[in-house]
C-alpha cells in the first residue's frame, strides 16, 4: 500500500505542477494593452491565433535590450520587427514597461519612467488599446470608434510580411523602405536599404548609404520582376504591385496564399535582399538570394558589359561591336570599367560621310535571354515592336530598345549597365551597331568587292539567262519538289508493319511506305475508308498488315498550295515528337503520289463532338478542361521546348484530333512556320488562316508570331466553354461573335457562366469555368504585348493566382474586311473539314 501511496503522491505533485506552470503561462500572455494593462519583463503580448508574439528581448551577444515582434512557438527566435532598434534600454532594466500613456499612444518608458519610444499620433480619447494582428501588424486602436490610429506596418524594420508595403507616393513624397540591421546584434538601422524605385515601370533596389546599387530585380511587367527568372518558376509569384496614377502611388506587398504558410522578404545587415518561407513544422528556407554571385552585383561588367557565371572562361564579355576600355584592367579582372563602342555609329557621322556610306545603315544586335540593363525608359504610345524599333532607330541618342511582353516599349539613351545572362527566362534587348560591327570588319569588305563583280558578271548573263529560265522554270519546279520530299524521306521502304517504327527514330530520316502497301492499307483508296476532304487532297483511314491502324494524307495532283503543305509538314512534324501533337509515321514519293501516314485518332476531331448537338453531351467538363490543358502544353512545346520555333498559325477546333481516352492533339501543320535564329515577328504577304481564329495584326498586317498561335487559343477555350462557334453565334437576337458575348457577360459583371454549354447542365467547375474564361479573354486581346505567352497560359490554368484584367478584345471579322460579304472564301484542307482562308496583303 505504501507504494500506491508514494505514486500517488508523484502523480499529484506532477499534475499539480503542470497545471501550475500552465496557468502562469496564460498569466504572462496578454492579448491587448490598454490604459490598465501594461507589458512589462516576462510577459508577451499574442496574436489571436499565437502566431506572432511582442515582448522585450535581447539579441546575441548584446548588453541591451529592445521590444520587438517574433514568430512565437518557432526556435530560434526571429525578429520581425523592432520598436525602439534606435533608443535601446540596458540589459540591466528589469523595471521597463510597454503602456498606453495619459495622451492616448501606446509608449515605452525605462525603469525611470523616461520615455525611450512612442506612437506619437493624435489620439482622441484616451481610451486607446493596442493589439497585435496574426499578421503581425503591431495596431493601436480608438477604444471608442475602434478606428486604427497607428500600425507598424507603416513603420517598416527590416523585414517585410505580407500585408505591409513597400513604395513610394510621388505626390505627398512619402516612401516606405526596409532598412537592414546595423548587425546580428544591433537592430539599430545599418548601412542597407532595399526600396522601390520611382522608374515606370519600378524595380526593386538594395542600396549601400541610401544611394549607392548593391543590387536590382529589373523592372515589374505585371507578372514578376524580369531580372528575377526564379520567380517566374511558378505563376504565384510572391509579389504583388499596384499602381493608382491618380493617387501617385506604388506600392510592392508579399502574396500569402495559404495561412499554413509563412513567408517573409527582409534585408540582411550584410547587403542581402532574402525571401524566406516555411511551411508547417518544416525549418525556414530561402526561395531566393539577391544577390548570391557575382553577376548579380550592380555593374559587375561596368557599362557595355556582359555578366554570365562561367566555369572556365572569366564571367565578364564585352557586348557585340565593343571592345574593353582598357585591356590591361580586364585582363587582370577588373571589369567595372567596362566597354567602348569599336566603331563609329553612321548616324553620329558628317553629312558627308553618311551619303559615302549609304547602304550601310545602323542596325540592331539582338542578345537573348538577360536582365534588361537599367536607367530604361518606358514610352507608352509605341504598342508594337516596328514602331518601338522605328522610335529608336530615327534618334541617334537611343542605343537600345526592347519589347517586353507586359511591358511594351523601353529604350535605353545611356550606357547599358548591369546586364546579366541568364540560362532561363530572360528577356531580349536590341542594341544599336554599325554596320561592320554587324556584319563583320572582313565580311563587310569582302561583301563590297564581291558584290561588284556579281553586278558586272549579272549584268552580261541576264539576257542570256532570262530565256532559258522561262522554259525551264515548271519543270525545276516538278523535280525540285520531288528532289526534296527524297531528301526528308528515307529510301528504305516501309514494309507496312508498324513494328519496324520507333518514336526514336532518326528524324531526319522518316520512314518511306512502300506505294503498293498503302494501296492495300486503304484497299486502293475506297471511297468507303475516306475520312476527309480538303484543298490538300482527300484522306482515307488505312489499315498496315500487322492491324496497325493509320490515317493517310493524299496530296491531290490538281493542288497548287496542297505541294507546300506537304513539304512544311513533312519537314516540321517528323522533328516534332509531343504527346499533344498528332504523330506522323511515315510518307511515300512513288510514282507522281505524295503521301503522308499518321497515326489514327480514332475520335476523330474536336468539332466532331463540340458542335453537334448529340457528340457534345460525351464531352463532359472534365474532358474540356483536360483538352484546354492538353493544347496548350502541345503549343508551349512547339513555342519554347522544341528543337525548332515553330508557329501553327492554323489553330482551331477541326484540327484537334482526339485519341481514343480523349486526349487531345494538335494536327495539320500546312500553314505552320519555323521562326529562324532571333525573329520574334515574321511579316508575309499571303494571309493563310481561318477567320474567326486569326489575330488581328495577322488578318490585316500579316504579321504572325507566337501571339498569334495565342489569339486562336483564346478563341479555342470559348469555343470549348460554350460549345459555340466564334464566328457563327446569336444571343438573344444580337448577332455577336462568341468574343464578344463573352467580354459583354465580363464587363457588365453579369452571369459569366451563362456562357457555359448547356450541354455540360450543373457537373462542372465555376471556379474552372470563369478562370478559363477569363485566360480566354487575356489571349484574344487586340494588341499582341497585352496577351500572355504560352507558358505564362499552363501556369493561369493550372493555379489559382489573381490573373491581370483582360482589356476589351476584337469583337467582330466586320471590322477587319469591312463586311461579311466581303470575307475570302473557304475551302476545306483538312481530314477533318477544317477551313483555311487566304487573303493578299498589301
Amino acid at each position: 500500500m505504501g507504494g500506491k501511496d508514494t505514486d500517488y503522491s508523484r502523480l499529484f505533485v506532477s499534475v499539480f505542477l503542470t497545471f501550475y506552470l500552465l496557468s502562469f503561462q496564460i498569466c504572462s500572455a496578454l492579448y491587448n494593452i490598454t490604459r490598465s494593462q501594461a507589458l512589462s519583463h516576462g510577459q508577451t503580448l499574442l496574436s489571436p491565433g499565437r502566431i506572432f508574439e511582442l515582448g522585450f528581448f535581447t539579441p546575441n551577444n548584446s548588453q541591451n535590450q529592445y521590444v520587438g515582434i517574433w514568430y512565437s512557438q518557432i526556435s530560434p527566435r526571429m525578429v520581425v520587427w523592432v520598436a525602439n532598434r534606435e533608443n535601446p534600454i540596458t540589459i540591466t532594466d528589469s523595471l521597463a514597461r510597454l503602456m498606453i500613456s495619459d495622451d492616448g499612444n501606446l509608449k515605452l518608458v525605462d525603469g525611470n519612467q523616461n520615455s525611450v519610444w512612442s506612437t506619437n499620433v493624435q489620439v482622441p480619447s484616451n481610451s486607446s488599446a493596442v493589439v497585435l494582428l496574426d499578421g503581425g501588424n503591431l495596431v493601436l486602436k480608438d477604444g471608442k470608434s475602434g478606428v486604427n490610429l497607428w500600425q507598424s506596418f507603416d513603420h517598416l524594420g527590416d523585414t517585410l510580411l505580407p500585408g505591409a508595403l513597400v513604395g513610394f507616393n510621388v505626390k505627398t513624397g512619402e516612401k516606405e523602405f526596409l532598412s537592414s540591421w546595423k548587425s546580428e546584434s544591433n537592430p539599430s538601422p545599418g548601412n542597407f536599404t532595399t526600396e522601390l524605385s520611382q522608374q515606370r515601370p519600378p524595380q526593386i533596389f538594395v542600396l549601400f548609404n541610401g544611394s549607392s546599387p548593391i543590387w536590382r530585380s529589373g523592372p515589374w511587367n505585371r507578372l514578376r520582376f524580369t531580372g528575377m527568372p526564379r520567380m517566374g518558376l511558378s505563376y504565384r509569384t510572391v509579389f504583388d504591385l499596384v499602381e493608382d496614377v491618380e493617387k501617385g502611388t506604388t506600392f510592392l506587398s508579399l502574396k500569402n496564399y495559404n495561412s499554413s504558410i509563412l513567408s517573409k522578404m527582409f534585408v540582411s545587415s550584410e547587403g542581402v535582399m532574402r525571401l524566406m518561407s516555411k511551411e508547417g513544422q518544416k525549418d525556414w528556407y530561402s526561395i531566393c538570394d539577391s544577390p548570391s554571385d557575382q553577376c548579380e552585383v550592380y555593374g559587375a561588367c561596368g557599362p557595355f558589359g556582359v555578366c554570365k557565371i562561367s566555369e572556365s572562361d572569366p564571367i565578364c564579355n564585352c557586348v557585340k561591336g565593343f571592345a574593353p576600355k582598357s585591356v590591361e584592367e580586364w585582363s587582370k579582372g577588373n571589369w567595372t570599367g567596362g566597354c567602348v563602342r569599336e566603331t563609329e555609329l553612321l548616324c553620329e557621322k558628317s553629312a558627308i560621310s553618311i551619303a559615302s556610306h549609304k547602304g550601310n545603315e545602323d542596325g540592331f544586335f539582338k542578345i537573348e535571354d538577360i536582365k534588361l540593363p537599367d536607367f530604361y525608359r518606358y514610352v507608352e504610345e509605341y504598342k508594337d515592336v516596328y514602331s518601338c524599333q522605328k522610335l529608336c532607330l530615327n534618334n541617334c541618342s537611343c542605343v537600345a530598345y526592347a519589347f517586353v511582353n507586359g511591358i511594351g516599349c523601353l529604350v535605353w539613351s545611356e550606357s547599358l549597365i548591369d546586364i546579366q545572362v541568364f540560362s532561363y527566362g530572360g528577356e531580349a534587348i536590341f542594341v544599336r551597331l554599325a554596320h561592320e560591327d554587324l556584319v563583320g570588319r572582313h565580311a563587310s569588305k569582302k561583301i563590297i568587292i564581291a558584290v561588284s563583280t556579281v553586278s558586272s558578271v549579272a549584268t552580261l548573263s541576264l539576257v542570256f539567262f532570262i530565256g532559258l529560265y522561262r522554259w525551264r522554270t515548271s519543270q525545276k519546279r516538278k523535280a525540285k519538289s520531288m528532289k526534296d520530299f527524297d531528301f526528308i524521306c528515307s529510301r528504305s521502304h516501309h514494309s507496312g508493319s508498324s513494328d519496324q517504327f520507333s518514336e526514336q527514330h532518326d528524324s531526319s530520316e522518316l520512314p518511306t511506305f512502300a506505294l503498293n502497301n498503302i494501296l492495300a492499307a486503304t484497299d486502293y483508296f475506297n471511297k468507303t475508308n475516306k475520312l476527309g476532304q480538303g484543298g490538300f487532297g482527300p484522306v482515307f483511314k488505312g489499315r498496315l498488315k500487322d492491324g496497325t491502324e493509320i490515317a493517310v494524307k493524299r496530296l491531290s495532283s490538281s493542288s497548287g498550295q496542297g505541294i507546300q503543305e506537304f513539304k512544311n509538314e513533312v519537314t516540321l512534324i517528323s522533328k516534332l515528337q509531343h504527346r499533344n501533337l498528332v504523330r506522323l509515321i511515315g510518307c511515300c514519293v512513288e510514282k507522281g503520289e505524295k503521301i503522308l501516314i499518321y497515326e489514327f485518332m480514332p475520335n476523330k476531331s474536336l468539332d466532331y463532338f463540340l458542335f453537334d448537338p448529340r457528340g457534345r453531351a460525351q464531352l463532359d467538363w472534365a474532358t474540356r478542361f483536360n483538352i484546354i490543358h492538353g493544347v496548350a502544353r502541345g503549343l508551349v512545346y512547339l513555342h519554347r521546348d522544341s528543337c525548332l520555333r515553330v508557329i501553327h498559325r492554323d489553330l482551331k477546333v477541326s484540327n484537334i484530333l482526339l485519341d481514343e481516352k480523349m486526349n487531345p492533339k494538335i494536327s495539320d501543320f500546312g500553314l505552320a512556320r519555323i521562326f529562324q535564329g532571333t525573329l520574334d515577328l515574321v511579316n508575309t504577304h499571303k494571309i493563310a488562316g481561318t477567320l474567326g481564329y486569326m489575330s488581328p495584326e495577322y488578318a490585316i498586317g500579316g504579321i504572325f508570331s507566337e501571339k498569334s498561335d495565342v489569339f486562336s487559343f483564346g478563341v479555342l477555350i470559348l469555343e470549348i466553354i460554350s460549345g459555340s462557334k466564334n464566328t457563327n453565334f446569336a444571343q438573344d437576337d444580337e448577332h455577336l461573335s462568341l468574343i464578344a458575348y463573352a467580354w459583354h457577360l465580363w464587363s457588365e459583371s453579369k452571369g459569366l457562366l451563362d456562357l457555359v454549354d448547356k450541354a455540360l447542365g450543373d457537373s462542372y467547375s465555376s471556379a474552372e469555368v470563369i478562370r478559363c474564361v477569363h485566360v480566354g479573354l487575356l489571349c484574344v486581346q487586340d494588341h499582341a504585348v497585352d496577351r500572355p505567352t504560352m507558358p505564362e497560359v499552363v501556369l493561369m490554368l493550372s493555379n489559382e493566382a489573381e490573373l491581370p484584367h483582360p482589356k476589351q478584345p476584337p469583337f467582330t471579322f466586320q471590322s477587319l474586311f469591312g463586311s461579311e460579304s466581303q470575307l475570302p472564301s473557304a475551302s476545306k484542307v483538312s481530314m477533318n473539314e477544317a477551313t483555311t482562308s487566304e487573303t493578299e496583303g498589301q
